[in-house]
């Protein structure tokens, strides 16, 4: 997906995933879960059958895999909570017939700025709401973006046989991906919400975090060229030369509303069972790169999307889910979503639940308007202003008060002139 080498990988299949395994040594001492290959799928509905089910979740070790672990076990409840967690895992690969056109219903109709959670006194006038919800697609190169365009965009087109909107690379080894940016309106022709195609992270991301934090403070634009730090002079060249010349961007700069982070989950099977630093400096590129301030708006963190998952099998998929989840300190469930290169009602259920995931999430963030934020300032002013004066009122006339009764006369004292008269008698 994505454009990638596909290459033939073996990998050891002797050991079995302990569901409740300590995490904190999962690159270690990880394995495969006990129905790899064999979990079938049934109907449309590809439900889970038969004992590799039962096998999955029993969590039941064998003696191999009791000699790899390096900690104590569990306590039953952590048991519990991590086997709970795959059998949900498994279950959302299931799906209601019904539920796709309803899903799909619902962003068809969306708006930006519908999905805004009116707290705080703000009303939807309140808040800059932009005329197209921006989204942008980040990850490392290879991970398959420019090919989950295509995918997405499959999703709600009427023409089945419309060519591919974004372009992508077939071999990575002859092919160079994308560097330009590319904006992509969802559905085609409408205006609703947009998807932009970025280039691929470098493995080293301190090279990335000037152009991201760009895009995330000033803005993305359509044609724009992606030029990292450690790009050389005869590169940069070559991207001019691409360009045509310098009127392929476009004049409109949209504001990033929410980050989509996409993931090569065939890269991060790889970087879980293997030994080797290269290999795993993937993972650990994934994790300093999705944890970078710029990418989360408040507290809410990127939207995850697992790719690749057509070549592995379905317990290979949930094991990376989990695994990422405790890498990355998101849900598994509802926050990272596995979205192979396959077309089938499940995996069109998945791409509509993350895209009104990211949307909710992009209405919940829009900032507010200065000016009502002004007045909304003015406002808590005005009260404390009132209020001021009311204090000094009173304590004025509390002044007032006590002068007032300080200016009063006192009554002179009554002299009774008939007892005193022998006075001038004398």
């Amino acid at each position: 997906m994505g454009g990638d080498t596909v290459t033939n990988l073996s990998f050891s299949h002797d050991e079995e995933f302990l569901p409740d395994q300590d995490f904190s040594e999962i690159s270690s001492i990880v394995s495969v879960l006990t129905a790899r290959d064999d979990l079938k799928i049934k109907g449309e509905n590809r439900a889970i059958i038969g004992d590799d089910y039962d096998a999955l979740v029993s969590g039941k070790p064998d003696e191999l895999s009791l000699q790899r672990r390096a900690s104590p076990l569990q306590s039953e409840a952590e048991q519990r909570r991590i086997r709970n967690l795959y059998e949900k895992i498994l279950q959302s690969y299931e799906m209601q017939s019904s539920s796709l056109s309803e899903a799909k219903s619902k962003i068809l109709s969306y708006t930006p700025g519908k999905w805004i959670e009116k707290v705080g006194g703000m009303k939807l006038s309140n808040y800059e709401v932009p005329n197209t919800t921006t989204l942008i697609l980040i990850g490392p190169r290879g991970s398959g973006k420019s090919s989950l365009i295509n995918r997405i965009s499959k999703v709600f087109e009427d023409d089945k046989f419309a060519s591919e909107r974004a372009q992508v690379s077939y071999n990575s080894s002859v092919t160079e991906g994308t560097y330009f940016l590319h904006e992509y309106v969802i559905p085609r022709y409408s205006g609703s919400f947009c998807l932009y195609d970025t280039r691929g992270l470098d493995n080293c991301f301190s090279d990335n975090i000037d152009m991201i934090k760009r895009w995330m403070t000033k803005g993305v634009r359509h044609g724009e060229p992606v030029i990292w730090a450690s790009d050389s002079q005869t590169f940069k060249e070559r991207l001019k030369c691409k360009a045509r010349g310098h009127h392929c961007q476009s004049s409109d700069i949209r504001m990033v509303n929410f980050v989509i982070f996409v993931i090569n989950g065939l890269e991060v099977l790889k970087s879980m069972e293997s030994a080797n630093g290269a290999e795993m400096s993937y993972t650990q590129m994934i994790s300093s790169a999705f944890h970078t301030p710029y990418l989360s708006f408040k507290d809410d963190k990127p939207a995850v999307i697992l790719t690749h998952g057509d070549l592995l099998s379905l317990a290979d998929r949930s094991h990376i889910r989990v695994y990422l989840g405790e890498l990355l300190g998101i849900p598994p469930i509802e926050q990272i979503f596995d979205i192979p290169e396959s077309y089938d009602p499940i995996t069109e259920l998945t791409i509509v639940d993350m895209l009104r995931y990211s949307l909710e999430r992009a209405d919940r963030n829009l900032p507010g308007r200065i000016w009502a934020m002004h007045k909304i300032s003015r406002s808590c002013l005005s009260a404390s202003f009132y209020l001021v004066i009311i204090l000094g009122i009173l304590v004025a006339a509390c002044c007032i008060q006590h002068a007032h009764k300080r200016m009063i006369p006192k009554p002179e004292p009554h002299i009774d002139w008939h007892a005193i008269r022998h006075l001038w008698s004398d």
